[in-house]
């Protein structure tokens, strides 16, 4: 057992363990038209990882045998793979609803101009990114013109009724600027709520709070300014035991565009494949192995039950009002 195992279980079992599939993330490729400053994938313009069309039809035949609530699609910037839209279809045919992750500036791309109405047409889930409803904050962490990009895009999606359909579901994801925790979720999404309305006449569903992950490129920037073990510490210092039965491996699987297998994106991120006895790809696909797999964990865990915890679907454990 690691460090966080030892935390997380108390020390009573051999790990930290799995309890069922509700939600299966697909990351769809690393190319991306952003090069975020905080993105645990380094994924940009540059990034030649992409999902082929053979490996998203047996993504979609385990979806079948699954049945999931929700499958999660994710990048890079997934509408910049050109098989995104036939992936959609085949989930709804197969009657399961999709979410996207999207960087909202990618929707504006050349060539996506039909993709909000096919998003609508389709019934996906949205979840936007957008760090913070302060311009200067937006700059310093996805670069120039972003900010206004995001805006616009937000109108488009409300203008088809994404915000405001509760339906059509626009999610933001608010991450914190620097070497932090994130706030209170309810509280941030009322500040969000307020300022974006007030400012823009923008609207959305909720807001998801997620902690910055000591990898990728924020890791390489807190390693380059000696801060990486301080906020390490922070982490582990902040675990919550509250967060260790909502923690999104527990019920989640992430499949890399290539088809291997992940407990959660940012194993993908450590290529720290499915192990101790769970397939670590797609063409070994076994159900009865994957469900109930022992975790693959490390330190970087402590990132998810840190504070009120953190997860793709936001914080874990919300604080007493």
């Amino acid at each position: 057992m690691n460090q966080f195992e030892k935390i997380a279980t108390e020390g009573r079992s051999e790990g930290l363990y799995a309890d069922g599939i509700d939600t299966m993330q697909v990351n769809v490729g690393l190319r991306c038209n952003q090069a975020c400053a905080h993105c645990h994938l380094s994924a940009s313009p540059e990034s030649k990882e992409i999902m082929s069309w053979p490996v998203m039809e047996k993504v979609l035949q385990i979806a079948e045998s699954i049945a999931p609530g929700t499958v999660d699609i994710t990048g890079g910037a997934p509408e910049l793979n050109p098989h995104l839209k036939g992936f959609i279809k085949g989930l709804s045919t197969l009657d399961i609803r999709s979410q996207v992750r999207t960087n909202l500036t990618a929707l504006l791309e050349a060539g996506n101009e039909d993709l909000i109405g096919f998003f609508k047409d389709h019934r996906v889930k949205l979840v936007g990114s957008l760090p913070c409803y302060l311009e200067e904050n937006v700059r310093a962490q996805r670069g120039d013109g972003v900010y206004e990009q995001s805006i616009e895009a937000v109108r488009r999606l409300n203008f088809v009724g994404y915000g405001i359909d509760p339906d059509l579901q626009l999610n933001f994801v608010y991450n914190p600027g620097a070497a932090f925790l994130p706030g209170d979720q309810a509280d941030l999404e009322g500040a969000y709520k307020k300022e974006l309305k007030d400012r823009f006449g923008v609207s959305f569903t909720h807001l998801l709070t997620i902690t910055n992950m000591p990898l990728g490129r924020f890791g390489e920037k807190l390693e380059k300014e000696s801060r990486l073990d301080k906020y390490v510490k922070l982490l582990s210092d902040s675990f919550n035991p509250e967060t260790v039965p909502g923690l999104m491996c527990r019920r989640q699987i992430s499949i890399g565009w290539d088809g291997t297998l992940y407990d959660c994106d940012f194993n993908l991120a450590l290529n720290m494949v499915m192990n101790h006895g769970a397939p670590d790809h797609i063409d070994k696909w076994n159900l009865n192995d994957v469900v109930g797999r022992r975790i693959v964990t490390g330190a970087h865990c402590f990132g998810c039950t840190a504070g009120n915890g953190s997860s793709c679907a936001g914080e874990l454990v919300a604080e007493p009002q």
